[in-house]
């Protein structure tokens, strides 16, 4: 709640009450104008989330007209584009899996990893290395699950047994938690070329 100078006192973050006299008129400033600004955000989120469930609505509505015409399942899963009559306008659809890895298949995989590296550490085995490192390399205490997913692609590459079981407990720990999908609209200029429309839907 935003206070007010008739206020004869305002509370500061430790709950604590300070005389309104003691309010600069700078102090008073930043409480009005943050007042404004969370307001007018407020509105925004609004709107943008009501767009993006139109956007989400009508998009899944050409999918299955889509499918019907195609006579094709619509299981509703994949990324898609569509286009108006003319091609001026160009909506996108694209669905990002989220991927995870179970902690402790991360850690019984990195030991397995490590002990066929100390057995097998040669030339042709160096760029092995190089990967694990960057595979389970943390940035703010997570790792990358797409590095780990390239480390997984040479299963097929490196017959050795130690390689092998890394993989597969990493295979078996996989976690799929949940997808997004990401809507972008673009429009077409003169030239032939599409311009995004910049919306920021990725946090809605």
């Amino acid at each position: 709640m935003t206070q007010k100078i008739k206020d004869k006192s305002w509370k500061d973050e430790s709950g604590a009450d300070v005389p309104v006299e003691y309010i600069t008129p700078g102090l008073r400033l930043k409480e009005r104008s943050a007042a404004i600004l969370l307001r007018d955000a407020r509105t925004l989120n609004k709107k943008l989330q009501d767009y993006k469930n139109l956007m989400e609505r009508l998009s899944s509505n050409i999918y299955r007209k889509a499918m019907e015409e195609y006579k094709a399942k619509a299981d509703g899963k994949g990324n898609f584009t569509w286009f108006n009559f003319d091609r001026s306008i160009k909506i996108e659809v694209s669905i990002s899996e989220r991927i995870d890895f179970d902690d402790l298949a991360i850690k019984a995989s990195k030991e397995k990893l490590d002990a066929f590296l100390s057995e097998n550490i040669d030339s042709k085995m160096e760029f092995v290395k190089d990967l694990v490192i960057d595979a389970f390399s943390t940035s703010r205490g997570k790792i990358d699950s797409k590095k780990v997913m390239q480390l997984m692609k040479y299963r097929t590459k490196i017959s050795h047994p130690l390689f092998q079981e890394a993989i597969n407990i990493l295979t078996e720990g996989i976690r799929k938690p949940g997808s997004k999908t990401y809507f972008r609209i673009w429009e077409r200029e003169d030239d032939g070329s599409y311009t995004l429309i910049e919306l920021n839907f990725s946090a809605l």
